[in-house]
């Protein structure tokens, strides 16, 4: 009987060992899939991000992006990394990529339901691994001629006009990737250039160009600085055009820029501005690039700015300027917080979204400021009344220019002059029903499906998304966006009344193109987004720092959006890109020549 009683006792001890096994063998013996291909698909930031995974029994061997429609350049590095992240930890518990958390949420969706697909185990899949032992040998000081803060427009113009002059020159970057805003940017670049304007029959000059600007901006921008930005628009396309870059040949008006003077990048976006300077950078010796370096202060010493304290994932790092520091890390308009204490202009902030990057918080005001730097003009922020409102993003605008599109409110009624500074349309836009417009356009602005807006996206793809609209008729285009048909056809017609008047406008509009009469016509929503913040760091003619006793501070320059004082009240569209590579140019020349 004690036999068989132990005998009964090792077989239920062995049967609870076996369930034990059974019940926790995934997370005790790791991952295991049914090996295999598998694929799957998420929304990224503009449409589906289609992805590959091969696994074999208990790894996941590899990941490709098979398919995707984001945009060039900002998505690279998140499509790149990500896969090599989740393969290399075997987890899906990885960091977003900062400047394209969109992108990368999507991917990461997409590997998800893939690998689930494949029997993995979800709980094991979102585990995190331990963090490994940190980084040996780590370098903690650097040194070059020129340091520059940001990697955007302003900072690689800067960084190769002086390397162009003489000097060694390393830029830091707290973004995984180059660009800042100017790589997400429209591409329009306002410039007063006789040969393109006068093959299209425009009369234009650079006086022209500068009371545009400064009464744009209600004469409180710097006359001084708005001059040298007019007059130096021209000669920095021909900089940009000798280092390889190449413009479309037609000359547009961008909303907000009171003038047919915007010329736009054959590659799409502002990828041209960053590939042309990062292409000079990559095979150029004595000018590097830190990415993921984040500036944390400028180093003064006996009153001269000689070098920045940094972060970096393997711990702080310390570079020093023989010669000089420029600052151009961008605006603050992704920074609701600092938005939202200095404005005093419009009626709120705090939930608008922003077309700017993530990167784009102020860092360079407060580092300036510390060191005894005078700002100007923080409440003057620009909205624009183009931004998605799902995102903020300027991306999924149809109007390809703005003689050839009105906007409606829901009713389906024009509410504002297209033409307008940049501010007016955007106030009038927020006394409408929720803060939302129709842009209408037709044929004339898409004559095919596959021809692509400011933002390198086809119209029949942002149909295809729902993201814009299609119809033969206009009765069926205000039936599909939901205004009254009445109205549309009415103010269609109104519209087109004035262009064959060539005037005499209800809203004192005066760029007239073609008539809306032709079919297909579309439609897209936009709602008001920040976009630029005026104010920031001033700066002279020379793009030097100035303090509070209104005197340079030495070894201390500053050039695009973190700057403040050119633009005013208002900006006008177009002339944020020759504001960051003529200023950029500016810093970067006397930064080189800067010396102790």
């Amino acid at each position: 009987m004690k036999n068989v009683t132990s005998k009964y006792l090792l077989v239920g001890l062995l049967l609870v060992v076996v369930v034990a096994a059974v019940l926790l063998w995934p997370r005790e013996a790791g991952l295991t899939f049914t090996a295999g291909t598998y694929e799957a698909s998420a929304m990224g930031f503009n449409a589906d991000i289609r992805v590959e995974v091969v696994v074999d029994r208990t790894a996941i061997k590899s990941i490709r992006v098979v398919e995707h429609r984001e945009s060039p350049l900002i998505a690279d590095v998140a499509l790149l990394r990500i896969p090599a992240a989740v393969v290399a930890g075997q987890t899906v518990a990885v960091d977003a990529v900062a400047g394209a958390t969109v992108t990368s949420r999507g991917l990461l969706t997409a590997i998800t339901d893939a690998l689930t697909k494949a029997g993995g185990n979800l709980a094991l899949l979102q585990t995190r691994p331990a963090a490994g032992p940190p980084p040996q040998g780590q370098l903690t000081e650097r040194r070059a001629d020129v340091v520059v803060i940001g990697g955007g427009g302003a900072g690689l113009a800067a960084a190769v006009e002086a390397h162009q002059n003489g000097a060694t020159v390393i830029v830091l970057e707290k973004m995984p990737r180059i660009g800042g805003n100017t790589i997400i940017s429209g591409g329009a670049f306002n410039a007063v250039e006789e040969r393109r304007q006068k093959a299209q029959g425009i009369e234009d000059s650079v006086e022209r160009h500068f009371t545009q600007t400064y009464e744009g901006g209600d004469r409180r921008g710097n006359p001084e600085l708005i001059r040298i930005l007019v007059e130096n628009a021209a000669g920095a396309v021909k900089w940009l055009e000798e280092l390889g870059m190449k413009f479309q040949e037609r000359v547009f008006t961008v909303p907000g820029g009171m003038w047919a003077r915007a010329i736009r990048p054959e590659m799409p976006l502002g990828t041209g501005f960053i590939d042309t300077l990062g292409a000079y950078i990559e095979r150029e010796e004595g000018i590097e690039v830190l990415l993921e370096t984040t500036a944390t202060e400028l180093i003064l010493e006996g009153g001269r700015v000689v070098g920045v304290k940094t972060t970096t994932a393997a711990g702080p790092l310390t570079v020093r300027a023989n010669n000089a520091v420029i600052i151009a890390t961008g605006g603050f308009g992704a920074n609701v917080e600092m938005r939202d204490k200095v404005n005093t202009v419009w009626p709120t902030l705090t939930s608008i979204k922003t077309t700017n990057h993530p990167g784009a918080t102020g860092d360079g005001i407060r580092m300036a400021e510390v060191v005894g730097a005078r700002v100007v003009g923080l409440e003057q922020i620009q909205l624009l009344p183009l931004g998605d409102p799902r995102s903020g993003s300027l991306a999924g605008s149809i109007g390809r220019s703005v003689d050839t599109t009105i906007y409606v409110n829901k009713e389906g009624q024009r509410f504002v002059n297209e033409g307008a500074r940049r501010d007016v349309m955007t106030m009038a836009l927020m006394q409408q029903r929720d803060a939302i417009l129709w842009e209408v356009v037709d044929r004339d602005s898409y004559p095919t499906g596959d021809t692509r807006n400011n933002f390198d996206e086809t119209i029949d793809t942002l149909v295809t998304q729902g993201r814009a609209f299609r119809a033969d008729s206009l009765e069926e285009l205000a039936r599909l966006i939901g205004v009254n048909p009445a109205n549309l056809v009415q103010t269609v017609a109104e519209f087109n009344a004035a262009v064959d008047r060539k005037g005499g406008d209800a809203f004192g509009r005066t760029l007239f193109g073609d008539k809306i009469d032709t079919a297909p016509f579309y439609a897209a929503s936009r709602a008001p987004t920040v976009h630029h913040t005026m104010g920031g760091i001033e700066i002279n003619a020379r793009a030097e720092v100035i303090n509070q006793n209104g005197q340079p501070i030495a070894g201390l320059f500053a050039a695009g959006e973190v700057t403040g004082g050119i633009h005013g009240s208002n900006r006008l569209g177009g002339n944020a890109l020759p504001d960051t590579i003529v200023f950029g140019r500016i810093a970067g020349r006397n930064a080189a020549a800067a010396r102790r």
